[in-house]
């Protein structure tokens, strides 16, 4: 594909991608900025171990923009024919055009595979380079013959251009914990209601009293023994759901060697001996929950292993929050409070789009009602 635009006045062409590689890392990064899972690293290492590929229904179409033969923008881009791994879930749209004797796929999607994770998808340093992405993109829906464009958890900037474009405005919720400058985790603690506090403190101690104690391994000082116990635990959670895991362990092990700085894990020993584990992304500001697994069930383990632990260690480096990752209303227990999240969709069909946009203002109107109405886990709302 080429695109030819001539924003800012120069001559400016946009380029399909199939291989992230072959790109330059250094370029990439520059344009990707802080977030950690649209580093080249994360998405290349995607591709190599084939979590992402043609063959499992994400096939790379990274859109590129180059302006006098350097690459100036681009964009995190799949041809989707499944729903999976996304987590902004649209399969009552594609049931809507089956019925209708409609394909729904293939389509098209900007976003970080199997990282529910907002942050940049326009990679670029101008609205006008936004604008050529986006519009770029559009005609890729109309070359390949796609139902629709969908970017997903994008942040700052990209929302002003998504919107100019026309593209209909989607919200969500997630829960995150946000540091009130806590001093420390009973600091934390003291914030809470009483029956909240009073709740992790008794499971604490039933965890201490059974041997259980936690340990933070920093990528950096990981070893191939915690990471082999790590995916043991991650494959785990998938067998109990009679599923398969997205990520294989090749892609974990160019992780670790490509952003060590960037990984944590939080393991529980009982005893001295491993028994569960959660791995966490972060960057200079947030912490990323992102999987677990426990060799067995131990009332209270998920909520320390997977909440608790994230949150004290964001204290203690002075992180200013914690993602607890998607969905899930027990969250907001452990001190986690709703937080919106965006995506930005275009159908081709016009009747379909009018559809959808009517649904998205009902569905709007719902989300707000339902945050409103979640009783908060503080005594008093901490300073933002």
């Amino acid at each position: 594909m080429h695109f030819e635009a001539n924003p800012q006045g120069t001559e400016a062409i946009v380029r399909v991608v199939k291989r992230i590689a072959d790109l330059d890392p250094v370029v990439w990064n520059a344009l990707a900025g802080e977030s950690p899972f649209v580093q080249h690293a994360f998405l290349s290492a995607l591709e190599a171990t084939g979590c992402v590929g043609a063959d499992v229904g994400w096939e790379p179409l990274h859109l590129v923009l180059y302006r006098d033969g350097n690459l100036a923008a681009a964009m995190p881009l799949y041809l989707k024919h499944h729903s999976w791994g996304e987590f902004v879930f649209d399969f009552s749209w594609a049931d809507a055009y089956r019925r209708h004797g409609l394909n729904y796929y293939p389509k098209l999607v900007c976003c970080v595979p199997f990282s529910p994770v907002p942050g940049p998808r326009l990679l670029a340093r101008s609205d006008a380079d936004r604008a050529t992405l986006i519009q770029a993109a559009l005609q890729l829906v109309r070359d390949l013959a796609c139902s629709s464009l969908h970017v997903l958890f994008p942040a700052g900037p990209d929302h002003g251009a998504l919107a100019a474009a026309g593209l209909l405005h989607r919200s969500g919720f997630q829960f995150h914990w946000r540091n009130a400058n806590y001093a420390s985790f009973d600091d934390f603690l003291t914030a809470l209601t009483h029956g909240k506090r009073k709740k992790i403190r008794q499971e604490r101690k039933k965890l201490a009293g059974l041997g259980i104690r936690f340990r933070w391994v920093e990528g950096r000082d990981s070893s191939d023994a915690d990471w082999d116990f790590f995916y043991r635990c991650y494959a785990n959670t998938y067998a109990r759901h009679r599923s398969e895991p997205h990520l294989n362990r090749s892609f974990f092990t160019m992780l670790r060697e490509a952003m060590p700085d960037d990984l944590l894990l939080i393991i529980a020993d009982r005893d001295g001996e491993p028994i569960a584990c959660s791995f966490c992304m972060k960057d200079h500001e947030r912490l990323y929950g992102r999987h677990w697994g426990a060799l067995e069930y131990v009332p209270g383990l998920h909520f320390e292993t997977c909440y608790q632990q994230g949150i004290e260690y964001a204290i203690a480096h002075r992180l200013l929050v914690f993602e607890g990752g998607a969905q899930g209303e027990h969250k907001l227990a452990r001190g986690l409070v709703p937080t919106v999240t965006d995506s930005w969709h275009w159908l081709e069909h016009p009747e379909f789009r009018d559809a959808v946009d009517r649904f998205l203002e009902r569905e709007t109107d719902a989300i707000t009602h339902y945050v409103d109405e979640l009783e908060g886990p503080f005594r008093r709302e901490p300073p933002s």
